[in-house]
Parts: structure tokens; C-alpha cells; sequence
């Protein structure tokens, strides 16, 4: 393995003065750990694209200012080619960091990057698949006019189902305000056994993917040297959480990465909580960057969820697959349409996503991607017919992997990662996050839901002929 041929393998912080420009002018949010207030601004009805999103490692009892990035000198950086997943979990991070939030202003793409992959209005289904061995060809697009509104993409009764059940069941700002309540109290009391514990928020209610009932995934860092057991700290937390008058139901899950899980009391939400598992805080911001990156990708992801949980193929743990691999294989088929609605942004902007950049440092990597706009045109029920014929017809389970990381489908290799029934890799450690799918059994009820799915659906063009939508958008409303 070798270490990734960025800044970081250079000697020098990929952060330095000089390396990129300044951002249009924003304003501000403070994301303070000891106030609840900015909170609220973490969702923006409307938004139209990636929110930047900052971590500062100083925390400042001043009016927060607009933020300055250096400027950039050159252009697209090599790409990460390898490195080892070892490493990425030896970060440091600064005492007391505190989060900002705010929208980016953006208008279209800058012609420095002529590399970046565009679109068209092809339908989402009507494609050449590419190879396991090809790459996405590189066009300098024609620049179209940047969609506002989701509408501009529901052009038939599929699509218009599906933008309503978006918006019945997207996380509000209310629900995210009680998870970062809970988070707040957690890290005061966390704090009175670890004084240096950092506790965040990750996964869907971060990276503007989830929805009204998605449970809360937490991050505990232990910052300096010593090596902290994950078991042997979540006993401890576990004894400690039973002493908490707002929690109850604590579970000590002794998975490949163990969690603590619990509920907040008089409620049901459920958190899971894990210890230095930072790769999480990479990919929900990685995620973060793709879906805000188009505004199909957000409500087609919330529609494959929902779809694979109603047809019970969506939970790892009895050998289906788990959410984020539902998301990273909703992702890829967007990358390898013919004209595709996404592009690689690991391999496009690799700075950016470094494996090695310490934690403190990976909120802030996004805001330095100027923006996509695809060509692409095709309507969310296109897309969602496009993705489920793609994986019922197209896709070569036994030949491929799904990588997101390259925007393609990678050929399996022969090393015991990649035997699985379904692989995806994950997008930093490489890894297959699909190998909970070990049982042909299950693996052919998957890929048979694919098939009728695809099959009922384009004959009715009825999202109600694969989900209840009504059913679903009830029980989401009902948590408010």
C-alpha cells in the first residue's frame, strides 16, 4: 500500500496559504456544542445547493465573521491512488471545536475545470453501460441554466409522488434540534469520565439524507496517544448512562464496530453510538457534497430507502443491505449514466477527500468544490426506473464492484473482500460494505425485488405500486 500522491504525501498540509480562492460571500452560523439556537439553521427550506459547512477548532464568544480560504494556484490535483485504511484512524483534533454553518451562494461552474463530467437530457434509462474497465469520458459541458425547484423535475405523476414523499418525510428542523439536544447533554456528562471526549452528530441526520424517523448516529473521539479499547469504553459509558435520568434502553452491541445503543427517554429516538470510528465523519461529509450536489439525488435516495426497507432488503443485520450501501449504490448508477447526473468528486477534487486530512479539517474540505450542474434533464421517475432496471438487468454481481470513489464498476478481484455476493466499496477504507449479504438466499431475494420491482413499475408508472406512499408519509407526519 501506498500513501496517496496528494499534499499530505508532499509534506505539507493540503490547507496551506496560497492553494485556493476565496468563496462567494456567505453569511454565517455558529454551530456552538454548548447552544441549541444555530441548530435551526441547519436546515434551509429551499436550498438549492451544498450548505458550507465549517469546523473551527478555536471557539469564539465573538460575532462570527465570513471565513477566508486561501487562493488556489493550480488546477485539478493528482489523483489518491492508495493508501492504507490503518492510518486514517491516527487523527488528532483540536481541544474544543466548534461547527458553522452556511449556504452557499453559487451560480455555475467556473471554466477551470473543463474535467468534470457532464450531463444531458437523456432519459435516466435509456443508456449504453459502460464496461468494468472504462472510465467516464471527460467533456467540457455546455453550461444549462441551474434548476430551483424540484418541480422542474416532476414532470409526470411517477415523479410527482415521489417529490411528495420527499417532502412528507425529509428531517425538519425540529427534529434535528432534539438530536443535537440529546448530543449536548451527552458530551457535558461524557466529559465527567473522558475531559477530553468530542461527541458528533453523523450519518443521515448530517448529511441531508435522512428523514423524520431516522435514528442518530453519533462519533466519540478520544483525542492523544493512547490507544482506547471501543469495548472498554462503551462498558464504561454504559454504566454511566444508566445513572442518566434521559436515557434508557442501553444496548452493548458487539459488532465489527461496536455501538452503544439507546434511546432518548420518553421518546423514540435511538442513537448508536460508536468510538473513533472517524471514518464516518469522512463519508457523511462526502455524502454531504453529493447530495447537494443535484436536487434529484436527495429525494431519489429517500425514495430507495423507503422502498428497500417496505420490501425488507434494507437492514444489515439479517443479512440485507444496509442504508449506506442502499446510498452508495443509488450514487454510482448516477455516475455511469451515459450522461450522468453525478461525478466522481473523490476522484475530480482528491484534496479535498484526503484520507489522511486530519478530522478537525474534513467539514471544511467541501466548500472548496465549485459546483456541478449535469446536463442530465431526465425526471425523478425516470432516474428511479433507470435505477432499478440498472440492477435488475444491467449490473454484473458476479463480475463487478460498485465504486463510487471512481464512478464506475470496478472487476472483482480474487481476495476474500471481494468473494461476496454483493460488493461495494467504501468509498475511504476500500472496504466491501456490503458483506453482511453472505446468504445466496438473501442475496436472490434482493436482486428478485430488483427484477418485479422494475417490472410492476414500468408497466403502472404508480409509486404506490411498489410502496404505500400515503402509509409512509402519514407515519413520518405523525412525529411532528
Amino acid at each position: 500500500m501506498f500513501p496517496p500522491r496528494g499534499a499530505a504525501s508532499r509534506g505539507r498540509s493540503p490547507y496551506t496559504d496560497g492553494l485556493y480562492p476565496p468563496p462567494p460571500a456567505t453569511r454565517y452560523y455558529e454551530y456552538n456544542h454548548q447552544s441549541l439556537s444555530p441548530v435551526n439553521s441547519f436546515f434551509v427550506p429551499g436550498l438549492q445547493r451544498l450548505p458550507t459547512y465549517e469546523w473551527k477548532p478555536t471557539p469564539s464568544t465573538s460575532p462570527v465573521l465570513p471565513h477566508r480560504t486561501p487562493t488556489m494556484t493550480n488546477g485539478r490535483k493528482r489523483q489518491i491512488d492508495e493508501y492504507s485504511p490503518h492510518v486514517v484512524k491516527r487523527q488528532r483534533l483540536d481541544s474544543s471545536p466548534d461547527l458553522l454553518i452556511a449556504p452557499s451562494l453559487i451560480r455555475g461552474p467556473p471554466p477551470r475545470h473543463p474535467e468534470v463530467l457532464a450531463g444531458s437530457s437523456r432519459s435516466g434509462f435509456d443508456r449504453r453501460f459502460p464496461s468494468p474497465h472504462s472510465r467516464p469520458r471527460p467533456q467540457v459541458p455546455a453550461v444549462p441554466e441551474s434548476p430551483n425547484s424540484l418541480q422542474t423535475f416532476a414532470k409526470d405523476k411517477l415523479s410527482d409522488q415521489m417529490v411528495e414523499l420527499f417532502e412528507a418525510c425529509q428531517q425538519q428542523t425540529s427534529d434535528l434540534a432534539r438530536k443535537e439536544m440529546c448530543r449536548t447533554r451527552l458530551q457535558q456528562d461524557i466529559q465527567r469520565v473522558y475531559e477530553v471526549a468530542r461527541l458528533y452528530l453523523t450519518g443521515s441526520s448530517m448529511n441531508g439524507l435522512g428523514c423524520r424517523s431516522s435514528d442518530a448516529d453519533l462519533c466519540l473521539v478520544l483525542k492523544g496517544n493512547k490507544r482506547h479499547d471501543p469495548i472498554h469504553v462503551l462498558s464504561v459509558l454504559q454504566r454511566l448512562f444508566r445513572s442518566l435520568s434521559y436515557v434508557e434502553r442501553i444496548q452493548l452491541i458487539r459488532a465489527k464496530v461496536p455501538i452503544l445503543r439507546f434511546r432518548e427517554k420518553g421518546s423514540d429516538l435511538e442513537f448508536d453510538l460508536n468510538v473513533n470510528n472517524t471514518v464516518g465523519i469522512r463519508n457523511t461529509f462526502l455524502l454531504r457534497s453529493y447530495a447537494y450536489a443535484d436536487l434529484r439525488i436527495r429525494p431519489m435516495i429517500l425514495v430507495v430507502k423507503k422502498w428497500a426497507r417496505h420490501n425488507q432488503i434494507n437492514d444489515a443485520s439479517k443479512g440485507t443491505l444496509s442504508s449506506y450501501t442502499l446510498v452508495l449504490m443509488v450514487l454510482h448508477y448516477l455516475q455511469t449514466l451515459n450522461e450522468p447526473v453525478l461525478p466522481s468528486l473523490q476522484r475530480d477534487y482528491p484534496e479535498c477527500f484526503n484520507p489522511l486530512m486530519d478530522i478537525d479539517a474534513v467539514p471544511d474540505g467541501p466548500k472548496h468544490i465549485p459546483p456541478y450542474i449535469s446536463r442530465n434533464q431526465s425526471s425523478l421517475g425516470e432516474l428511479l426506473l433507470g435505477f432499478l432496471k440498472y440492477y435488475a438487468t444491467y449490473f454484473r454481481w458476479d463480475e463487478q464492484v460498485i465504486s463510487v470513489r471512481e464512478a464506475r464498476a470496478l472487476p472483482k478481484s480474487n481476495s476474500h473482500e471481494w468473494s461476496k455476493y454483493i460488493c461495494v466499496e467504501e468509498p475511504f477504507e476500500r472496504n466491501n460494505v456490503a458483506r453482511a449479504v453472505h446468504e445466496k438466499i438473501k442475496f436472490d431475494i434482493i436482486k428478485a425485488q430488483f427484477v418485479e420491482s422494475w417490472r410492476i413499475l414500468q408497466q403502472r408508472k404508480d409509486l404506490n405500486s411498489i410502496l404505500p406512499v400515503r402509509a409512509i408519509s402519514n407515519k413520518e407526519s405523525s412525529r411532528r
